[in-house]
Order: structure tokens, then C-alpha cells, then sequence
């Protein structure tokens, strides 16, 4: 094991250092002393060209039992490595902070609960009720769904490889229901297939799955009703391996993708609808998602699934490579792992996505498919020719509308296509203290809320002591804070502009 040696500088950095100035003094001293190189695992010579990256001046490796560097690829610096046929290209093998001895680590689907079970002579027992739930999709924007225990989707059900399970089910729902457990190799009595494998649950009736579970890896439950489906009814079943399975993870994060069509002066789902016009990750649209936050270097798991009706998502994480180790099915062999930074998810399918957190920011993790990138999409009827108006001024008399000006002297209107830039309503104060009010938020930009929207959240990598201010504290973090020492450190901050104080919200 490579011996690492303290930097002073970056020492001196965390001691007297705040979030601005004093982040880019630190670093510029660090940076005179620092020399390049730590250790790196050996496969084979390494010329010039090939010396493995410098780790940056106000960062230090304090864990003994991982390399900084495997084969020319940096945990802590974007980096591909030295050879697309070792097992650390990209990051590919390169194991987390977390030991292997610790177990996996716990599964976080944020914005969702976890369902608590009882054991019962060796039976994890869970309780599951499907009901008509309300759930925000946005701050002050509750909208009426389907779920199970109050929620859309509903609690995560996380058990192990090997695990006994019985799932109480008892349905709330007005209607006749059945609930399936995707992926599971059971009994098929309890299967939950519709009337092909068991009579429906009827209102007010209960039905109890038990089952063994040999498999491991990403699942969910839903109900076999189609409609019912399209309504929201889906929850995650995560099984750990009773075996551990490396390269170890940091973090395990699910995101659950979903499509709603629900209109203006509604707040009721269309079922039948072929249009959709919500877009939810795990029942919230950005920016009221919840960002994913780790640390500078960790070993991240993300499972995506799409539970979307009819529509599939091409997933694109910026700043960041990954590599596809798994999917709905079970994880994949390492030979057949492959390295993306977009991956095409289809409806009822998931892909594991596995990453080293080498490149500290705030980067957007979203859907490509651009009417999934805002939040209650539908056809606008002159606000989008109309400069310096929004949708605000026409809640405020739905009886008459703002004049049309016939004759347009501005030259952008001569330029085909003109305008593109979607209409919004404002921000009230009341929507951006949800928005804030999250310390996963707290120090990113200031405008950050109008640039998620729908299947848009945000993946932030920060340096251990910034997770620790964000994350560990309650101490207050004035916007812009983070991401001003982000750039500081490991940036260019001479060519970077704060964002407008006009534009500020929520503070």
C-alpha cells in the first residue's frame, strides 16, 4: 500500500479558510509546495505521458486501506487511466472508502420512506396498503394519485438475499387490486398477475404473498392493474446480496422515473391520456427533487427505474463517466460492464449505473427527451410571442387577456423560429423556502431552481469538509457559497461570474 503524505496546505485551508477568498489563497499556496504523484497500482511500465495525475493541492488521501490512484485513473481527478483493458480504466473496479466487512451500503431513495417490517418466527413481515394518496409534486402543487401507505411511489421495501418475506396486503382502494412483485422468481399463486394467477383483492379485503428470496439485486412491486399503473402505483424492492459483491459503494441511491397527465386547472391523472405533461423522480418534480449528495472520491451506485406509461428516458449525468453494471434482470457480469454517460432506460426496465465521485461540482443528472426537462408542459397560446410577460399575468383574469401588439418592431422576430424560451409563472417566496429549506441544497447557485425542472435533479460532489458543513451541521450557508469554493479550489475563479442578484430567490 503507497504511503500518503499530509498537505499542510490544504491543512492551513481548513483551518483559517472560509468559502471565497480564503479557499483560493489556501490552494495557491498548497499549489507551490505540492508535488505531483501518489501511489498508483502497478500493471505494467509507465512513460511520461502516462504518470499518474497530481492530486489537487487542497485535497488529502486519508484512507489507508484504498489507493488515490489504480492505473493511471485518480479518484479525486477526472481521469481516464492508462489502458482501456485494465480493470481501474475509468474507474471500472476502483473500490469505495466503505470496507467490504461494513456490508452493503443502505439504500436511499430520497423523498421516499422505507416500509418498517416485524419479525416473525424467521419472517420479515410487511404491511401494504394501496390507497388514493395526495403527493407534491411541487411546492404547494398537490395533485391526487395512487400509491400505497400514503405515498407515490410507495415506501421502499429493502430486505436481503435469502430473506423470508410475507407482505400483508390490505386494499383501500375502491376498486379490486393485486399487487406483483417485478422480477421475483416465486410461487406463482403469488405472482399477483390479475385474475390469471389469483382472484383480485377486493375493497376492504386483505391477501397475504409470502415467499423465499433467492435473487439479489434491483426490483419493485406494482400493481397489475394497468390503469391503475399509469395512476402511480409502484414502490422499490431492493435485495442486497447475502454475499458481498465488490467493488464496495459509498452510496446506493435509487431514482424512480414517472410520467403524469394531469391538466392546468386539475389535479386529477389521466390515466388514458397518450400525453403527459408531469414528469416525477420519486414523486417530486425538480426542482423540489431532492439532490444526490456525496463525497469527493466515494464509489456511487445510482439504480434508475422507469415506470413511465408509454415514454422512455435517455439518462445523462454530466461531469461524470459511468459504468452500466447491472439491470432489472441482475447485475451484470464485469466483461459485459459498459461505460456511458447516457444510458436509454425503457418503460419497466432499471440500469445500475457505477461511478468514482472524481470531479467535485454540482452536475445535472436528467432526461434528455427535451419536454421531459420542465415541469406542467403544455401548448402555449401567445405568451411564447410575447417578450417580457409570464404566465402569472394571465392567472390574474382568466376572463380577458393581455393585448397582442400587431405590429412586431423587435428584429429577433426575424430570425426563424423565434422565440424558443419557454413562459413560467414566478417563484413565490412560500415555493423557494421548500426549495431551500433542504440543507442538500444549501450554498449551490442561486438560480439553480430555474434550471431543474421535470426529470431534472442534481448529483453534487463535494470535498469532505464542504459535505460535512452541508451536511453534518445546521450551520447556515449563504447560496452561491459552495459552488464559489468549488470553483475556487479546483477551478478557474478569475473567469467566473456569481449569479445575478436580481435573479436570487427564496432567501
Amino acid at each position: 500500500m503507497t504511503s500518503h503524505h499530509p498537505n499542510p496546505g490544504r491543512r492551513e485551508f481548513l483551518k483559517h479558510g472560509g468559502f471565497a477568498a480564503a479557499v483560493l489563497t489556501a490552494a495557491t499556496a498548497a499549489a507551490q509546495d505540492e508535488k505531483p504523484g501518489t501511489g498508483h497500482h502497478q500493471h505494467g511500465q509507465h512513460n511520461a505521458a502516462q504518470a499518474p495525475p497530481a492530486m489537487p493541492p487542497t485535497v488529502e488521501h486519508r484512507h489507508d486501506h484504498v489507493e488515490a490512484v489504480y492505473d493511471g485513473f485518480s479518484r479525486y481527478v477526472p481521469s481516464r487511466g492508462n489502458d482501456p483493458d485494465s480493470d481501474y480504466y475509468i474507474g471500472k473496479l476502483v473500490p469505495g472508502f466503505r470496507k467490504a466487512e461494513d456490508g452493503p451500503a443502505p439504500f436511499e431513495a430520497p423523498d421516499l420512506d422505507k416500509l418498517p417490517f416485524t419479525l416473525k418466527d424467521g419472517v420479515k413481515e410487511f404491511h401494504l396498503v394501496p390507497q388514493s394518496v395526495q403527493r407534491e409534486f411541487l411546492p404547494g402543487q398537490m395533485m391526487n394519485v395512487w400509491g400505497f401507505n400514503g405515498s407515490m411511489p410507495g415506501p421502499t421495501i429493502e430486505i436481503n438475499q435469502g430473506d423470508r418475506v410475507r407482505i400483508v396486503v390490505t386494499n383501500e382502494l375502491p376498486e379490486e387490486t393485486t399487487v406483483h412483485w417485478h422480477g421475483f422468481e416465486l410461487p406463482v399463486q403469488y405472482d399477483g398477475s390479475h385474475t390469471m394467477t389469483q382472484n383480485p383483492i377486493k375493497p376492504g379485503e386483505t391477501f397475504v404473498y409470502e415467499f423465499d428470496v433467492h435473487e439479489h439485486g434491483t426490483f419493485w412491486y406494482h400493481t397489475h392493474v394497468a390503469m391503475q399503473e399509469t395512476h402511480g402505483m409502484v414502490g422499490w424492492m431492493i435485495v442486497h446480496p447475502a454475499k458481498p459483491i465488490g467493488p464496495p459503494v459509498d452510496r446506493d441511491f435509487g431514482l424512480l422515473f414517472q410520467n403524469f397527465a394531469i391538466k392546468p386547472n386539475q389535479t386529477i391523472n389521466n390515466s388514458w391520456s397518450m400525453d403527459w405533461n408531469w414528469h416525477t423522480i420519486n414523486g417530486r418534480s425538480g426542482p423540489y427533487s431532492t439532490p444526490l449528495v456525496v463525497k469527493h472520491g466515494e464509489r456511487v451506485r445510482v439504480r434508475l427505474m422507469n415506470f413511465s406509461p408509454i415514454q422512455h428516458h435517455p439518462v445523462h449525468l454530466h461531469g461524470h463517466t459511468f459504468w452500466v453494471t447491472g439491470h432489472e434482470g441482475a447485475r451484470m457480469p464485469k466483461s459485459a460492464w459498459v461505460p456511458r454517460n447516457t444510458e436509454l432506460v425503457a418503460v419497466a426496465q432499471a440500469s445500475n449505473f457505477e461511478f468514482i465521485a472524481n470531479n467535485p461540482g454540482d452536475w445535472m443528472f436528467h432526461c434528455h427527451m427535451t419536454h421531459h426537462m420542465m415541469n406542467h408542459m403544455v401548448n402555449h397560446v401567445g405568451p411564447t410571442i410575447r417578450d417580457f410577460e409570464d404566465v402569472d399575468q394571465y392567472l390574474t383574469n382568466l376572463e380577458s387577456r393581455p393585448s397582442v401588439p400587431l405590429q412586431r418592431t423587435d428584429p429577433k422576430f426575424d430570425v426563424p423560429g423565434y422565440p424558443q424560451g419557454m413562459k413560467h409563472g414566478s417563484m413565490s417566496p412560500e415555493f423557494m423556502k421548500a426549495i431551500w429549506g433542504r440543507r442538500e441544497f444549501m450554498g449551490m447557485r442561486s438560480t439553480v431552481a430555474m434550471s431543474l425542472m421535470g426529470l431534472m435533479t442534481c448529483l453534487r460532489v463535494l470535498p469532505e469538509d464542504l459535505y460535512h458543513k452541508v451536511m453534518e451541521t445546521d450551520e447556515p450557508i449563504e447560496k452561491g457559497a459552495v459552488f464559489q469554493a468549488i470553483v475556487n479550489r479546483f477551478g478557474n475563479p478569475a473567469d467566473y461570474k456569481q449569479a445575478p442578484m436580481n435573479m436570487m430567490h427564496g432567501r
